[in-house]
């Protein structure tokens, strides 16, 4: 068997896996930001202090620190996961804490005369902030958003650290059995090329699709 016969199987291989990391960590990655970033501006002291806790916590550690605690650190005190839930908490916290910044500016970036008008039609505050200042919140970190996803997307290669074989577990094995790190390495970062442009691409479709006329800010 070829070089190439062996290696691509693995490499598809890894990108499924990688794929399968990513498929809830974004999602729920977004779902936490904003849970953290309305605990911020609209919990009481106690959710607040808090939700700013974890967010200050979590950016404060490298991700790949993060990963070792959840996967080394918690069995020692009889909290398990496995190599797979490892790296998706760990990209769920990781994500979560850094969008909910762009999503705590955005909500504190709309007019407070929205919010008024929002009370002088008798909306409660739930309805006003799921119906006014979230979706326009929404539009306006979009970019960032979309930036940090891109970022997970290029940092999911840490989750070899913790016993995954995703696509740079892979890429590592075959060049410690073949030593050929220019076509094993360029091949990967060809495939992480590729799904960051294609989540770009789509960010962008997003964006255009959600851009209101006359409220683009000027460039």
């Amino acid at each position: 068997m070829s070089f190439w016969e062996a290696f691509l199987p693995k490499i598809f291989e890894g990108w499924v896996l990688t794929v399968e990391i990513l498929v809830p960590s974004i999602p729920l990655g977004v779902i936490l930001a904003i849970v953290l970033a309305l605990a911020r501006i609209y919990g009481n002291k106690p959710i607040s202090l808090l939700a700013a806790g974890i967010v200050s916590l979590i950016r404060g550690l490298p991700l790949i620190v993060t990963l070792f605690i959840i996967f080394f650190a918690l069995p020692k005190l009889a909290i398990y996961f496995s190599p797979y839930w490892s790296a998706v908490l760990g990209f769920i916290l990781c994500t979560g804490a850094y969008q909910s910044e762009y999503v705590r500016g955005a909500i504190q970036s709309i007019d407070v005369g929205q919010s008024l008008a929002a009370q002088a039609l008798g909306m409660s505050k739930l309805k006003e902030v799921v119906h006014i200042i979230l979706p326009q919140a929404l539009r306006r970190s979009l970019p960032g958003i979309a930036n940090e996803i891109i970022y997970l997307i290029l940092y999911s290669s840490l989750a070899s650290y913790v016993g995954n074989q995703e696509i740079f577990a892979w890429a590592r094995h075959f060049n410690s059995l073949y030593f050929r790190p220019i076509e094993i390495f360029l091949t990967a970062g060809l495939i992480y090329i590729s799904m960051a442009t294609v989540a770009t691409t789509g960010f962008k479709i997003i964006e255009n699709k959600l851009r209101i006329p006359g409220l683009e800010v000027a460039r």
